[in-house]
C-alpha cells in the first residue's frame, strides 16, 4: 500500500527512523519488498533522477506497482530522491509519487527558499508531500557532487525560517554524513550537537539524514578479495541511527550499501563460476542477500516489527 511519507513520519517520530532505499531494477525492488516484510517494517522506496533515466521511469513505476500487488501487506511511500525543479514537476504530474524531494541546497539561501516554495505549492495542490534540503553534504551521488571544501553543515538558526517560508513537510539536514562509499576518515562522526539544535528550533518536525549508508567493511573486504579496489571506503556507524531518531530524524537514506551488496554478489559469483553467463543465477542470489541486508538494517533503524502497528495507525 502506497502512503505519503507524512503519514509514516507521524507514526515514527521520536521512536524510530524509516529506511529510505534507492532502487534501479527488478532485483533490488523484489529484495527490498521481501526484506521489509521479513522484518515487518514500513519503508520508503526512492527513485532518483539517475534511476529514472537509467531505464525509463515507466519501467520502474510498473515494477513498483507490480510489487504492491504481489506484496499487499507492505506499507511504503514512493519518493523522488534529489530532484531538481523540472523533475519534481514531472513526478508531481505523473500521479504516481507520494513524495518528492527538491534539492536546491547548492543555490544561495533565498533562491533555495524560492525554488522550494514553488515545488511545495505545486505538490500540495496534488496532495503530495515535499522534502527539502538545507546545508550541503559532501561526496558524490549520481548527479550530486560536492567536494569537501564546499560541504557545509545545516545552520540551526536558519532552519525554522526556511521551513516557515517554504512550507516543506520534512527537512534534509547536513550533520556530517556524505554521499558515496568514502564518507569518513579517522574518528569523524555525526554532529549530534547540531542535530539537537535543529530539533530545538523545529520541535516535532521530521528531519532526514542523507548519505547514511554504513559501508559494511565485510562487504568491502569481500569485493576487494574478488578483484575490487575500494580501499578506504567507510560509512556511518549503524549504532548512531537510534540516537538520531530520538533527535527528530524520521527518514534515513541508504543507497551505497545496496550497490555494495550487488557488486559483492556478482564479483564473487563470476569469480567462482567463470563458465556461467546466465544473469538470473547471480540475480537470484542478490535478491536473497539484499532482503537479508534490508531486514538487518531495519533492526538498527528501529523500524523492524513496526508494520502491524502502522497498519492499525493507518486504519488499514
Amino acid at each position: 500500500m502506497i502512503v505519503t511519507t507524512k503519514k509514516l513520519f507521524e507514526h515514527a517520530y521520536g521512536k524510530y527512523a524509516i529506511g529510505a532505499y534507492n532502487v534501479n531494477n527488478l532485483e533490488q525492488i523484489d529484495g527490498l519488498f521481501k526484506g521489509n516484510l521479513d522484518s515487518q517494517a514500513p519503508f520508503i522506496i526512492q527513485i532518483s533522477k539517475g534511476s529514472r533515466s537509467y531505464t525509463n521511469k515507466l519501467y520502474l513505476e510498473g515494477l513498483i506497482r507490480a510489487a504492491d500487488q504481489i506484496y499487499p501487506e507492505a506499507v511504503f511511500a514512493v519518493h523522488l530522491d534529489h530532484g531538481d525543479e523540472a523533475t519534481c514537476y514531472d513526478c508531481i504530474e505523473s500521479g504516481f509519487y507520494s513524495s518528492v524531494m527538491i534539492d536546491a541546497s547548492s543555490k544561495p539561501y533565498d533562491e533555495n527558499v524560492a525554488i522550494t516554495r514553488r515545488v511545495v505549492d505545486a505538490a500540495h495542490a496534488k496532495g503530495i508531500v515535499v522534502e527539502a534540503e538545507l546545508g550541503q553534504l559532501g561526496g558524490v551521488e549520481e548527479h550530486v557532487a560536492v567536494d569537501e571544501a564546499n560541504a557545509k553543515l545545516t545552520d540551526p538558526n536558519q532552519a525554522r525560517d526556511f521551513v516557515e517560508r517554504t512550507g516543506c513537510d520534512s527537512l534534509a539536514v547536513a550533520i556530517g554524513t556524505s554521499h558515496g562509499a568514502f564518507k569518513f576518515s579517522g574518528t569523524q562522526s555525526l554532529h549530534f550537537d547540531v542535530l539537537a539544535r535543529i530539533q530545538a528550533e523545529l520541535p516535532g518536525f521530521p528531519l532526514v539524514m542523507h548519505g547514511s549508508s554504513s559501508v559494511p567493511q565485510e562487504e568491502v573486504a569481500r569485493i576487494n578479495a574478488a578483484g575490487g579496489k575500494l580501499a578506504g571506503a567507510k560509512g556511518v556507524d549503524t549504532g548512531q541511527f537510534r540516537k538520531a531518531a530520538t533527535l527528530g530524524v524520521t527518514k534515513i537514506n541508504i543507497d551505497t550499501d545496496g550497490r555494495l551488496v550487488w557488486t559483492r554478489v556478482h564479483r564473487e559469483f563470476f569469480l567462482e563460476h567463470p563458465e556461467k553467463f546466465d544473469l538470473r543465477d547471480p540475480g537470484k542470489i542478490y535478491i536473497a542477500e539484499y532482503a537479508k541486508f534490508i531486514a538487518a538494517k531495519n533492526d538498527y533503524l528501529g523500524s523492524a516489527g513496526q508494520l502491524p502497528d502502522v497498519h492499525k495507525f493507518l486504519g488499514a
